[in-house]
């Protein structure tokens, strides 16, 4: 219990600056964490460019004169 009474003893701008720190880590921490989990993947830019594909192809269908 020594730490908390030590933690006591600090400044309040020490304190919030000890938290701050702290919060921030464990954010960046989770954000580099999610994207090293995600990044290994591109399953989005390959559905996005699926569908720009099958768009583009029905745009050129819709355009060509029908034949009769």
């Amino acid at each position: 219990m020594s730490g908390i009474s030590g933690y006591r003893s600090l400044a309040p701008k020490t304190k919030n600056a000890i938290v701050a720190g702290g919060l921030s880590a464990f954010v960046f921490g989770v954000y580099f964490y999610t994207m090293r989990a995600v990044g290994g993947t591109d399953e989005l830019q390959v559905a996005i460019n699926k569908f720009e594909e099958e768009k583009g192809q029905k745009e050129a269908e819709a355009s060509m004169p029908s034949k009769g």
